[in-house]
């Protein structure tokens, strides 16, 4: 492996700096991911950087739910990659590559939000401070062309208070809910993740989807 990744590069590659990863279109990206890997391991340092722009769009949403600051959860994500890109002679095909990188970055993701906290403490900070944003827009699906200002802003709003709930859960409920409702991983790949046997898994998604109704039952009302 080389030894030295230019962090530069993946920090300009989380702002979104990034160039469409070229592909066959007749196979699919976590198929193909093994042949980047075997490359990466064997020491050809563009290999990973095609695997960063794969993941990296996944990856960051991840972090941003779970951190709930664009900003901070790009410096999370690029931490996470040179993490991995460090361990990529360690992975083994057990699990998804996808799989393998997502539970580098809730390790990530955790540490950062331990820290942040303990740093809050000792200045007397707020952790109630609101949610810094950006446009965002690789975090959600275009929005139309068509659609008012006061229609965008009205989404923007919702969609901030939305992301305000899911930072009230606690920190294991809201693993689950951002890696099963939002990523869409598989309760076995979450077990995988979480290192938890897949009933616990679902008993903890039960709780945290309840908590989270509640939650936003209080912020914006009943929406039926």
């Amino acid at each position: 492996m080389p030894d030295n990744p230019d962090p530069v590069d993946a920090q300009n590659r989380c702002r979104g700096h990034v160039p469409e990863a070229r592909r066959d279109r007749n196979v699919s990206p976590e198929h193909d991911d093994a042949g980047f890997v075997a490359r990466c391991q064997r020491g050809e340092t563009e290999a990973f950087s095609v695997l960063v722009r794969r993941h990296q769009k996944k990856m960051l949403n991840i972090a941003y739910r779970m951190i709930g600051d664009y900003d901070e959860a790009c410096d999370v994500v690029q931490e996470a990659f040179l993490s991995a890109y460090r361990a990529i002679g360690k992975f083994r095909g057990d699990a998804r590559f996808s799989t393998w990188l997502c539970g580098i970055v809730l390790n990530h993701s955790r540490s950062h939000m331990t820290q942040k906290a303990a740093r809050s403490r000792r200045e007397a900070g707020s952790l109630d401070d609101p949610v810094k944003s950006k446009d965002g827009s690789f975090l959600n699906e275009p929005l139309s062309q068509e659609g008012s200002i006061v229609e965008r802003l009205e989404k923007r709003e919702l969609e901030a208070k939305v992301q305000e709930c899911i930072g009230f859960l606690d920190g294991e409920q809201r693993e689950v809910l951002v890696l099963r409702d939002i990523q869409g991983f598989s309760y076995e790949e979450i077990g995988v993740m979480l290192k938890l046997p897949e009933g616990t898994v679902k008993s903890r998604l039960f709780r945290a989807r309840n908590a989270l109704k509640d939650s936003l039952f209080r912020v914006l009302g009943d929406l039926r």
